[in-house]
């Protein structure tokens, strides 16, 4: 088994943080392969500008061939981790998990608050903003059958700010994302930690 395999739908910042971190040496595997279910992403384009094997899964076919050819590329790139970064698409972890490799997820809150069906993208720093918490985040966790309750590997806070929009909070947050799954890969490929629990513990 070799390598990192990125799953993104977007823009990709979340991948270019990890691309950077890999050839810094602050993670020991490289990425090996991006696969998106968007044609036109900047996680394509920018795994293509690195050298890096950029692969467009169309969900057109239906969910059953999609998964299939989401397995057929993992058997293919015998990843050591799978990282869910921005991908907007979910994948029956039964799916994943059955490849073997352990699967983590980047989301944008402090779960377990605002996980679960349908809290993706804006509609969590939205959803934080209307219910008035003072402190949000990301969480980086294993991917489980349940949608955002794996064990809890990595989290990093940021304040809530009165003047805040989704937006703005998102762009905060941002940085925060990147950190803590380069945290998180670092952490699973060196094999330095248990679970325990729902919590993720360094050894």
């Amino acid at each position: 088994m070799t390598g990192i395999v990125v799953f993104a739908s977007g823009k990709g910042t979340t991948l270019q943080a990890i691309i950077n971190a890999a050839r810094e040496h602050r993670i020991s595997r490289p990425v090996s392969a991006v696969i998106s279910d968007h044609e036109d992403s900047g996680a394509l384009e920018r795994a293509q500008a690195s050298g890096i094997k950029a692969v467009f899964l169309n969900p057109s076919p239906g969910k059953g061939k999609f998964y299939a050819s989401v397995m057929q590329e993992l058997y293919r790139y015998k990843p050591e981790i799978i990282v869910l970064a921005g991908f907007m698409r979910i994948i029956p972890a039964e799916t994943l998990l059955n490849f073997g490799a352990p699967v983590i997820n980047l989301h944008p809150s402090l779960l377990p608050c605002f996980g679960g069906k349908g809290m993706y993208g804006m509609h969590v720093h939205s959803k934080v903003i209307e219910s008035g918490a003072r402190y949000s985040g990301c969480t980086v966790h294993f991917v489980t059958p349940e949608v955002d309750a794996g064990p809890i590997i990595v989290q990093k806070v940021a304040e809530v700010l009165d003047s805040d929009t989704p937006e703005s909070l998102a762009d905060r947050i941002r940085p925060l994302e990147h950190e803590a799954v380069v945290e998180a890969i670092q952490l699973i490929l060196s094999g330095n930690y248990f679970v325990a629990g729902k919590r993720v513990i360094r050894k």
